[in-house]
Formats: structure tokens, sequence, C-alpha cells
């Protein structure tokens, strides 16, 4: 138990607690992007393509009630089965998961150049090396 408690000061003092809740910020906000994105940009051409059927408004009501409308339907407080509204959740989620994929892809891509970029000393590491090995050579 001690050595938990340990640990989890180090958590917190080492800053990864406070990058958790900022990368789950970053998330949040970035999720609200991409259904954005979904909602005004994808499902409208696909909306178009499959001859103007609007996937928000497909349902199953359970009480067997016919309703104008989603909107009417949710007034009314009646229980539904909402598929269309799952199946625009299961594009943006497969929209956003190909998103992230790219970036962590491209932040890869990054890394391994950086990596095998050339590293270079600096001019003071540099000058020291020469006098320790100008020391050696006069040993």
């Amino acid at each position: 138990m001690k050595n938990m408690l340990k640990d989890f000061k180090n958590f917190l003092i080492k800053g990864n607690a406070i990058d958790l809740a900022v990368w789950f910020m970053f998330g949040a906000a970035f999720a609200n992007v991409v259904k954005s994105f979904i909602e005004n940009i994808v499902m409208p051409p696909i909306w178009l393509l499959l001859w103007k059927v609007d996937f928000s408004n497909l349902y199953i009501a359970l009480d067997w009630n016919t309703y104008d409308s989603i909107d009417a339907l949710n007034k009314a407080w009646a229980p539904a089965i909402k598929y269309g509204s799952f199946i625009t959740d299961s594009v943006s989620f497969i929209i956003l998961g190909f998103i992230i994929f790219m970036m962590i892809n491209a932040l890869n891509k990054l890394k391994k150049e950086e990596a095998a970029a050339p590293h270079e000393d600096p001019a003071d590491i540099k000058l020291l090396t020469e006098i320790r090995d100008a020391l050696v050579q006069k040993k």
C-alpha cells in the first residue's frame, strides 16, 4: 500500500496526470469537431446518394404509433430504437479512428526522421572533446 501511494505521488508529480487531463480535454474537443464534420459535410452527400434517406430520422417506435418526425417522437417521450443515429455515430467513429490513425502515422514518421537525422554535438562539447583528446596524446 505504501509503495502504491509512492507510485501515485510520482505519477502526479511527474505531470502524467496533467498530461492525461490535457489530452482528454483535447480529445473531447476534437470529437466535437469530427462530429460536426460528419453531420455537416460527410452525411449530406451520403443522404443525397441514398435517395434522400436522412439517417437521423430512422427509428422504430416501440409503442407502435406513427410519428411525423423524430422530434415528434421525442416530444411524446415514446420509446424507440433510433438506429439512424447509431449509423451516423458508427460512421463518425470510423472516420475519427481513421483520422487518429493518420495523425499517429504522421507523428511516427516525424519521429523516425528525427531519429535518422545525424546528431551533431554542440560547439562546447566538441571543444571539450578536442581538449580531452589533446591531453590523452600528450601522455
